[in-house]
């Protein structure tokens, strides 16, 4: 018993230890799948900003729809929509009636990016700029990304590879935001 007090002792620290990644893994592949429908992301979402939810009614279908057109992953655009509209309030450069939802052409404080006609145009967009960065594919839809040309194509096939932000902590935020969702949903 006295040698096995140790072992045990390592086992339960190292179990203790294991992080939040390895107990709620993510697929990070921007060109994938996404598994939540939208009543799932909406329900995400108004448990952490409920006060929103009015729009991300619309929104969560719209992403689900335009990322499966071409093949990017919805959960991937939807948290990142989050993310760069701060559960759309807008607290940014970006003021609501632009319908960008992924902070396109903002690239300095204070730059406003780019405005598109309705949602549905502002969420296509945002997915047509992340499939640029995840893959060489050509579109499905026709082209509204006005900054869709000036991506390095498929050089980031992995949220962890994303280059969209100058915060380093960029792409840990929406890995960790994704983890939430799904623990949230399935844990």
């Amino acid at each position: 018993m006295k040698t096995l007090l140790p072992i045990l002792l390592l086992a339960l620290f190292s179990i203790s230890s294991i992080n939040a990644q390895a107990l709620y893994p993510v697929n990070e592949r921007i060109m994938s799948n996404g598994i939540m429908d939208a009543s799932q992301l909406i329900a995400f979402f108004a448990k952490n900003k409920p006060a929103n939810v009015w729009r991300v009614e619309r929104l969560a279908q719209l992403y689900i729809d335009e990322a499966q057109m071409e093949g990017v992953n919805h959960d991937i655009a939807f948290v990142q929509m989050i993310k760069e509209t701060g559960w759309l309030n807008f607290s940014g450069s970006v003021p609501p009636e632009y319908n960008n939802f992924g902070g396109i052409g903002s690239t300095k404080p204070g730059e406003k990016g780019h405005r598109f006609e309705d949602e549905q145009t502002g969420v296509r967009a945002h997915i047509q700029h992340l499939k640029a960065y995840a893959s060489k594919e050509p579109l499905n839809n026709p082209l509204v990304d006005p900054r869709y040309h000036l991506v390095p194509k498929g050089t980031a096939p992995t949220v962890s590879k994303l280059k969209w932000a100058t915060d380093p902590n960029y792409n840990n935020d929406l890995i960790d935001l994704l983890r939430r969702m799904y623990r949230f949903t399935f844990y």
